[in-house]
């Protein structure tokens, strides 16, 4: 991953690669973000046309959130916590059940400047991704820089990680 932080014509150029894809193999996409507040989606829909693509985006930021809108169980929550690769995956599949969409991508982590906790230092961010016919994954990413730079590191995680997994499927 390029150590530099992306800027809005670099996650455009990500957003346009989504869109050729989705649009080519008639699927629409969805998000669930918890760390970058919706902008992800917002990323995608600075796109005119993305409404043939892309579905929804949940801004799920409270752990009640994760729970009554995309399913995370408490237990979950409870064991691993919310900035966890069973809590995005739980994520990612909770929205998948719900919205009438081939793909998700969902977002956990801690943008800072506080918030850490032990082993999950400011930065460390989860991203999972669920769609049909593939097990639903997640990465773990440990991110610097400020709060906008961890933000901006995670969508570009998040959109470059779909597009290999739409490449390869």
């Amino acid at each position: 991953m390029n150590t530099t932080v992306p800027d809005d014509a670099f996650l455009s150029e990500l957003a346009r690669q989504i869109a050729s894809r989705l649009i080519a193999r008639r699927e629409r996409m969805a998000t669930a973000e918890s760390c970058t507040g919706g902008l992800i989606a917002k990323v995608l829909t600075d796109l005119a046309g993305s409404s043939a693509w892309f579905e929804r985006g949940i801004v799920s930021y409270s752990n009640e959130a994760k729970g009554e809108l995309l399913g995370v169980p408490e237990a979950t929550l409870a064991r691993f916590g919310a900035v966890s690769g069973p809590t995005v995956i739980a994520m990612a599949d909770g929205l998948r059940a719900r919205a009438p969409v081939a793909w998700t991508v969902s977002v956990s982590g801690i943008a800072g400047p506080s918030g850490e906790v032990p082993g999950k230092p400011v930065g460390t961010v989860f991203i999972g991704w669920s769609g049909a016919g593939i097990a639903t994954a997640s990465s773990r990413f440990q991110f610097a820089g400020d709060r906008d730079a961890v933000r901006r590191r995670t969508v570009e995680a998040a959109l470059q990680g779909l597009i290999d997994l739409l490449d390869t499927r």
